[in-house]
């Protein structure tokens, strides 16, 4: 995927996490599927938001790929918790850390990215 397409998909998933969020807050009894849901979204929000900020910073093929790793692990993290707020299998839940670790990644990734060569 290009670079243009990073900023529509990380409003998307900020659209996405406050409509979860919304939707749990409101229409969720289960304490359980309440809790994964509001963790999602708790993960999800700030790291889609974080990356309109990255690219404010410094748009470069390092930050886009930081940036990149942020997003999609926060939608796999949090589409793995929805996944099983809505009735997923319980072995769903060890695709979750999957997503944990492309955040981190992610936020490792744009610890360096300062230091990779690069137009500013």
């Amino acid at each position: 995927m290009t670079a243009r397409y990073l900023p529509s998909l990380a409003a998307l998933s900020a659209c996405l996490s406050i409509a979860v969020g919304a939707a749990a807050v409101h229409g969720v009894t289960d304490p359980l599927a309440k809790g994964w849901l509001q963790t999602g979204v708790q993960f999800q929000l700030p790291h889609a938001i974080a990356v309109f900020a990255l690219l404010g910073w410094r748009d470069t093929p390092a930050v886009r790929g930081g940036a990149w790793a942020l997003l999609i692990g926060s939608l796999i993290f949090a589409a793995t918790l929805d996944g099983l707020a809505l009735g997923a299998p319980r072995w769903f839940g060890a695709i979750t850390p999957i997503g944990g670790s492309a955040m981190l990644l992610g936020w490792l990734w744009l610890a360096l990215a300062p230091f990779v060569p690069g137009r500013r």
